[in-house]
């Protein structure tokens, strides 16, 4: 009886030897504690980095949107630049395509201001055109409003908004040339996190840009000849594919 005891305490010894030697499952043990925190490092990256890259277009759009802005219009035979609405249909159209990867339009609002200095002085949000479904204090612009037929015409009634300090935020807000005029950019867009709002909650991405329009442009008023083209103004909320 007791020789099967001893036998029985050393065969338990040696299993108790062997399984401390074993280590066959430790790096199976250490992935199973460490996944999570590689997975939560990772998805972290993923969202930083998409975060960054749609920051980037959405900054570049602005940009080219009051470049395109400055630059556009239909030369006449005084060599006068008259802007048209086809014309600004365009580059918000550009606009458009440009963001429609990340949905721009259909998830903000882009809007175009035309800042304007006179011969007296006097400086003044001539008109204004937007694209996107967004509306509301978030979205709609932060420095300034015009009525729709701002800008249409020559009448004093649509002359535009009184804009003295010039447009944007305080202490580094842009002002018009004198006889000239700026093309100011506002972009606001809710940023959609790729993996989830549980890890990056949603965000309202903001951007602004402004180009001071190149040519010897007719500030008087937007022309629409014949066929008109539809105006895009700010009291739409028109709902885009992009």
């Amino acid at each position: 009886m007791m020789t099967h005891l001893r036998s029985a305490r050393s065969s338990l010894a040696r299993t108790r030897r062997r399984l401390a030697r074993d280590t066959s499952g430790l790096a199976m043990l250490e992935f199973a504690f460490s996944a999570p925190l590689v997975l939560m490092i990772g998805l972290y990256g993923i969202e930083t980095a998409n975060q960054a890259l749609v920051n980037l277009k959405v900054s570049q759009i602005a940009l080219n949107l009051a470049d395109n802005a400055s630059r556009v219009g239909l030369i006449n035979n005084a060599n006068i630049e008259q802007l048209r609405e086809i014309d600004l249909n365009d580059v918000l159209e550009a606009a458009r395509n440009q963001g429609s990867g990340i949905g721009l339009t259909a998830n903000g609002r882009i809007t175009l201001s035309s800042l304007e200095k006179d011969s007296d002085g006097v400086q003044r949000i001539h008109w204004q055109r937007c694209i996107g479904a967004k509306s509301g204090a978030n979205y709609d612009s932060s420095y300034g409003t015009t009525t729709p037929t701002a800008g249409t015409d020559t009448n004093a009634s649509n002359a535009g908004t009184l804009a003295p300090d010039g447009m944007g935020d305080p202490g580094e807000k842009v002002q018009a040339p004198q006889n000239g005029g700026v093309m100011f950019v506002e972009i606001n867009y809710d940023y959609k996190p790729v993996v989830g709002q549980w890890l990056f909650g949603p965000a309202r991405i903001h951007y602004i840009a402004s180009f001071v329009v190149r040519d010897d442009r007719d500030f008087k008023q937007i022309y629409n000849p014949s066929p008109a083209a539809t105006r895009a103004t700010c009291d739409t909320h028109m709902s885009m594919s992009g």
